[in-house]
């Protein structure tokens, strides 16, 4: 097939190189999109004769991922992240592409969690991502896991992880600002199956606890504009909500609710209501500082300093019966449990100048127990090249 090539500067450094674009007029007669921008791919179609669609791995507002052979590299198995042919999409990705670049650049042995891009291209208005292939999200195996909680030894291991692979982003100024189990994916999310007794179902217990973080599109430099909200509803801080301002310590709140809900189950805060999220903050963590209250422009929350909130109402009656104090959520008293919980209260703490550090959390009790094998970060687990 004969490739057109075109003179693009590149968007991380400026400088003008050579970049594949998509083949000619002929081949792209082939090529379709749906009505609302998303490349139609057909299982056993190539993208530039290189890439063999097998199948799909996921679709939302930013396109679609799905898993191709690279036959220019023994087709080997990899993601293809694969843009909707929208504008704000394309620019958006040219964003997250620059954040890719730049922690490719600084993890050249790629050791600290974050996902691998492997390259990218322009395809008749999409913008594909090369990635390489990893297992399901964290989300996506405890939903297929009835919700079940993971098992202490694998938070405390992920929660290792993520801790690392954020102070690595932060230490090279950027913040993830979209942290959620469904950004975490495993290396490889092979499981063995048992019977759970108490829970009367079969439980899945994931073989590897390795993961990486992934989606950088909302990735920020501290040096580049701040949006006034961040974060996906459930764990987003307070700053957020109260538009108090926000930095890297968003990042560790949002791992704080991850860990409560590897723990528990279930969503830490589970609402869609501004007002409704800060009761439920004050619920489970206690007051919100008198700073932060009367330095927010939503005064609209508040009379005298304190929440508006009615708990006769349908919404009261729902907090009061499901938000207790963060402890009260503990299944056990062993010293393992009470250093998660004295960890996660750390990471949940309401101001953002007093929240735990990364580097802090690092060195916290809970991580005492932690094998030699589980510390040496950057250990790649290799995916079966026939799993899925």
């Amino acid at each position: 097939m004969n490739l057109q090539w075109k003179i693009a500067p590149c968007i991380y450094c400026g400088r003008v190189g050579v970049q594949k674009s998509q083949p000619s007029t002929k081949d792209s007669q082939n090529v379709e999109d749906d009505k609302d921008g998303h490349l139609v791919c057909r299982t056993g179609e190539r993208i530039l004769e290189r890439y063999e669609i097998v199948g799909d791995l996921g679709e939302g507002t930013f396109g679609k991922v799905v898993e191709c052979l690279d036959l220019d590299k023994g087709k080997t198995r990899i993601a293809l992240k694969i843009i909707r042919n929208v504008r704000k999409y394309r620019d958006a990705a040219q964003l997250e592409i620059n954040v890719l670049r730049k922690i490719k650049e600084q993890d050249r042995e790629n050791k600290n969690m974050c996902v691998l891009m492997r390259d990218w291209f322009e395809y008749h208005g999409h913008i594909c991502i090369v990635f390489e292939l990893l297992g399901k999200s964290t989300f996506e195996f405890q939903k297929e896991n009835n919700f079940l909680p993971y098992p202490l030894a694998h938070i405390r291991h992920m929660a290792f992880q993520l801790c690392h692979a954020l102070k690595f982003l932060h230490d090279n100024q950027l913040t993830h600002t979209d942290l959620k189990p469904e950004n975490i994916l495993f290396v490889n999310s092979d499981f063995n199956t048992s019977y759970n007794e108490k829970k009367k179902c079969e439980e899945k217990c994931v073989k590897n606890s390795s993961i990486r973080v992934v989606d950088f599109g909302s990735a920020t430099f501290d040096h580049e504009y701040h949006t006034t909200i961040v974060a996906t509803r459930h764990y987003r801080p307070p700053e957020v909500i109260l538009e108090l301002g926000w930095s890297q310590p968003c990042d560790v709140w949002s791992l704080g609710c991850i860990l409560f809900e590897y723990y528990s189950g279930f969503t830490l805060f589970q609402t869609h209501d501004n007002r409704e999220h800060l009761v439920m903050m004050e619920r489970i963590l206690g007051s919100l500082p008198r700073r932060m209250v009367y330095k927010t422009r939503k005064q609209k929350y508040f009379q005298n300093g304190s929440l508006i909130w009615d708990e006769n109402t349908s919404d009261g009656r729902y907090v009061s019966k499901n938000c207790h104090p963060l402890k009260s959520y503990k299944t056990k008293d062993s010293p393992e449990h009470v250093h998660l919980f004295d960890l996660l209260s750390k990471m949940l703490e309401f101001s953002p100048a007093l929240r735990i550090t990364l580097k802090e959390a690092l060195e916290h009790p809970f991580f005492n127990n932690l094998n030699p094998d589980e510390r040496a970060l950057g250990n790649r687990t290799t995916r079966d090249p026939i799993s899925r």
